[in-house]
């Protein structure tokens, strides 16, 4: 772990970004642990509540940015733990969908109130306008991401 801020610096931006995104993660972990979530449920049970329920476990493994398989195991022990239930689609039998038991949103508000103290710890010093600032900045670079990603990769030309 990174302790001078002069190292922190010296980082590229990317470098930046992705231990922020570490850091974050790592204080959510450790608020959320009473609650006994490890990372892959509190964040399959935090995103399936934004979803909605009623979701298809496809969609909610690609909200999740991971692979299907990845998260069947996540979803069975959240069906041990009474979280949520999963049944089959009745459009297509194949599919399994998902969603919130009460013992799962009665936790959702539990999480929420940790979720909110996070934000609070990191993001309290910073105002309102460094923040709004802030949200457009990341807003853009994603869509520059976004952008550069819809296009095809350049092939280097062949020099004769």
């Amino acid at each position: 772990m990174i302790e001078n801020t002069h190292t922190l610096k010296e980082l590229s931006l990317a470098e930046q970004f992705a231990r922020l995104s570490r850091l974050w993660k790592m204080v959510a972990d450790r608020e959320l642990s009473p609650l006994g979530l490890t990372h892959p449920r509190w964040t399959a049970l935090w995103k399936l509540q934004r979803l909605g329920d009623n979701v298809s476990q496809k969609t909610l493994a690609e909200a999740l940015e991971i692979e299907l398989a990845s998260l069947m195991r996540t979803l069975k022990q959240l069906e041990e733990q009474s979280l949520i239930e999963r049944h089959c689609c009745h459009n297509d039998k194949r599919a399994r969908i998902v969603s919130l038991t009460s013992n799962g949103r009665a936790l959702i508000k539990q999480m929420e109130t940790r979720i909110l103290q996070v934000r609070q710890n990191l993001l309290g010093n910073i105002d309102d306008q460094q923040l709004h600032q802030l949200t457009l900045t990341l807003e853009q670079i994603s869509h520059n991401a976004l952008d550069t990603l819809s296009k095809p990769i350049a092939t280097p030309s062949k020099e004769q």
